[in-house]
This record gives structure tokens, sequence and C-alpha cells, in this order.
């Protein structure tokens, strides 16, 4: 069976994730405990919705649950003896998702370093949103309606203000960031043109260029983090196609280090990223991590491919009984 992993963003974050697993997977236990309180408390300790949504402490909580579920998941194909009968031909993480890709390939190298990159990537982003009052600068929207409609949309309302299409995520959805104005007119503009569009629930303009400070900052923390080549292919945000393609066989640490802090501020090719999955030769694809945003995605998209998600206890057993109905039916 060949299987795509994806790992899900910051978005589908609720207090109490990733509980059962610690209680009930010995690799989810050891992730939550290396991580420490903070994470902890982010992830399953914490009642608080609201403080969930803080960009520097969704980072590594959501990072940390979603390592604690591939952890599991890799310990329950051990179990139940489906490791041998899959095949993983690839790694995606939609955004913040990207580095549980980079720890699962191998080229971060322990958990513990990649959940000091994301806090910090959440400190920076967090900042680079504040305007000169402390109050986040930026807004985000969703667009139910087809690329070309919507970057049209985005054209006649920029203005003079920041406004781009930054996650493109299947053929019928593009989520649209900017400045409050500039969100404010695109709103406008979508209404005149019929376009179905409502604002997200983030203070700030993620993977435009109001990211640009923190994508600055962000590439020194990669320098010094110690990045390797992966030991499998990961498709790349800012290109949809494998991570490594243009790598020239030199410094693997320099080189990631420019792709990740360029994705930062540059747009999210998700819809490509499932074309390419399914190109390679992908059957199933399994979400990791909180929510089932990308399985929902990539039935838009490719509604052929098989899904499964993984976000705690019960979602695992299912993904792992519908890997073996599936290993039955070959």
């Amino acid at each position: 069976m060949k299987i795509g992993i994806t790992f899900a963003g910051q978005g589908a974050q609720y207090p109490g994730m990733g509980k059962d697993l610690y209680d009930n997977y010995e690799a989810a236990k050891n992730v939550f405990d290396m991580a420490g309180g903070q994470n902890k408390q982010g992830g399953f300790w914490l009642s608080v919705a609201e403080t969930l949504k803080q960009t520097h402490v969704t980072q590594p909580t959501v990072y940390t649950v979603t390592m604690a579920a591939y952890e599991a998941f890799l310990e329950a194909l051990e179990k139940e003896g489906l490791k041998d009968d899959i095949e993983i031909i690839g790694y995606a993480g939609f955004s913040l998702g990207e580095y549980a890709a980079l720890t699962a390939a191998g080229a971060i190298g322990e958990i513990k370093t990649g959940m000091e990159i994301v806090t910090k990537r959440g400190q920076m982003m967090n900042e680079a949103g504040l305007g000169p009052d402390g109050q986040p600068m930026g807004k985000m929207a969703a667009a139910m309606a087809k690329r070309p409609q919507v970057l049209e949309a985005v054209e006649e309302a920029r203005g003079d203000g920041i406004l781009e299409g930054v996650n493109f995520n299947s053929p019928s959805q593009t989520v649209v960031a900017g400045d409050k104005d500039a969100i404010a007119r695109f709103m406008d503009v979508a209404k005149e043109k019929k376009i179905r569009a409502k604002e997200l629930p983030v203070g700030t303009a993620f993977h435009s260029p109001m990211m640009i400070p923190a994508a600055d900052k962000l590439k020194t923390v990669l320098k010094e983090a110690g990045l390797k080549a992966p030991n499998a292919k990961i498709y790349a945000n800012v290109t949809a196609e494998d991570m490594m393609k243009d790598f020239d066989g030199k410094d693997a640490g320099e080189y990631l280090a420019d792709i990740m802090s360029r994705q930062a501020k540059s747009p999210v090719y998700w819809e490509e990223t499932v074309h390419h999955f399914k190109r390679d030769g992908a059957e199933i694809l399994i979400e990791i991590g909180p929510g089932k945003t990308l399985s929902g995605l990539a039935k838009k998209t490719e509604a052929d491919l098989k899904r499964f998600n993984i976000e705690n206890a019960e979602s695992l057993k299912e993904t792992i009984e519908g890997l073996k109905a599936l290993k039955a039916e070959q």
C-alpha cells in the first residue's frame, strides 16, 4: 500500500487534544514528556480555548500533539504487524505542519529541536503581525471559488495595502491574507462578485509579505538548528515539489533554512501537493494532527484517494482497521 503522510497546520487546535494518545500509547507519552510543562499545558491540561488562538502558544502545542500522534501511529503499525505492508512515498505538512514533515523525514534530528524552532517561529510571526500600538494588523479570509476568480478579486481590492492569495487549498478554496483594511475591501469585492467568503479567526496575515520580518529572523534560527537532508521525499509548501529538487549537494542546512524561511512569507500550494501525491503513486493519504481539514481538502482535489486521519486514539484505531481491510483486499 502506497501512502502519503500529511501533517495538520494551525487552526484546528482544541483544548484536550492528545490526552487519550498520552494515556494509551507509550510513544506518544514520551513525546509529551519530552515537551515538558508548557506544551503539555497547551495541549490537554489547558481548558481555555482563547489561549490556544495565540500563535506563540498554538505552534509548539500543535507540533507536539502532531508528533505524538505520528509516533503513536508508528507504534501501532509495528504492534499490528502492518509495518512491512505500507510504503510511505512522501510527506507534506500544511504551513506549521511542514516542521512535523521535516522531523518525520529526519531533517530535524530531534523532536525537542523541532519544538524550539516552532516556538521561536510562533513568537516571530506573532510579533511581525503587530502594529506600533501592539494590536494585530492583519486578517485572513477563506474564499470558496475557483482560484482565478479569487485572485481577480484580490487584485481589485488590494489598493496600496497588503493583500495576497496565500493558501491554495483546493480547486474551490483559496485563502487570502492582508492588512485589515485590505481584507475589508476584499470582502466587499467578493460580495459584489458573488464569491462566498468568510473571515478566519486569526489575528495576522500568515504567508503574506507582512511576515517578511519574521522570515528574516527565522532564517537565522534555522541555520543554527543543524538541519540535515531528509531521508524521504517532502513536498515543499512553496513549490509543491520535492523539497530537495534544487539542492546542489553542498550545505543541506543552509538550503533548508532558505526554503523554510521563505515558507513563512510565501503561499502554500496545497492543491498541487495533493495532485503530486497522486501523480507519484499514492493510493492513500493519512492526515496526522488535530482536525480533519486536510482530509476534506484532499476529497475536493483527488476524490479517489483513500483518506484517513489520526488525531486521537479512536481515529488511530479506525485508521489501523482501515489499513487492515485494504490489506485483506489485495
